[in-house]
């Protein structure tokens, strides 16, 4: 694997300059060789590529993204790639951003000796175009503001997924107030509710029926 880091110092304020690299979307606009890139969900990327005038395609992965701090991401189709990209407050109005990547050369380069040096001088020219992007705009394009944390498996605004958890037998996601609700504050939204014979619960009771409820999805 070969790896390539990269810094440039930008004339905008930190939080405009994360904002623009946020939009992946319109990274073609200072990127080399890259013609399109689709964005399927606040993760997951489709990148379309030209190496050495072979069109490919390939996939990648956000698996951490903080305001203002970094984005990073890995590969999981197509060409072998992971990188991190920082952002570092200077003064008010400039911003260092370093790139850092690790890469199979191979994939990026058919036809060049130094393959490695190839890869740093485009990333080079990448961040330098980048840099005249935002610079002659002064104001980001647009900007995604959630979080990613490669801890945890993230819904794209910002909270744990707990689609898959299981309710206890008697209850519905209706009566948790959904999913959520359910694993954040099971009891939440169940305070006066018998399921049996409607009746008001005591907080004890209400304990008791939803640990034997849960017992018995287990079991």
């Amino acid at each position: 694997m070969g790896e390539v880091t990269q810094s440039i110092d930008v004339d905008v304020n930190l939080q405009t300059v994360y904002n623009q690299w946020t939009q992946f979307e319109e990274f073609p606009r200072f990127m080399e060789g890259v013609e399109q890139i689709d964005q399927l969900d606040d993760r997951r990327l489709k990148w379309t590529v030209d190496i050495a005038g072979v069109e490919r395609e390939f996939e990648t992965e956000i698996t951490e993204q903080n305001p203002d701090e970094r984005v990073a991401w890995k590969s999981t189709s197509g060409l072998d790639q992971a990188g991190v990209v920082t952002f570092h407050r200077l003064n008010d109005h400039q911003t260092r951003v370093t790139l850092q990547m690790k890469f199979d050369p191979e994939g990026f380069v058919e036809h060049a000796a130094d393959k490695l040096g190839v890869v740093n001088a485009r990333v080079r020219g990448d961040l330098d175009r980048f840099k005249e992007f935002i610079e002659s705009r002064q104001v980001e394009t647009g900007a995604w503001r959630g979080e990613i944390s490669h801890d945890e498996d993230q819904t794209g605004d910002g909270q744990a997924d707990t689609s898959d958890v299981p309710v206890p037998d008697g209850l519905t996601e209706a009566d948790l107030g959904g999913a959520d609700a359910y694993v954040e504050d099971p009891y939440a939204e169940l305070e006066g509710l018998n399921t049996e014979a409607n009746q008001p619960m005591s907080s004890d009771e209400l304990r008791d029926h939803y640990d034997e409820g849960l017992r018995r999805f287990s079991g």
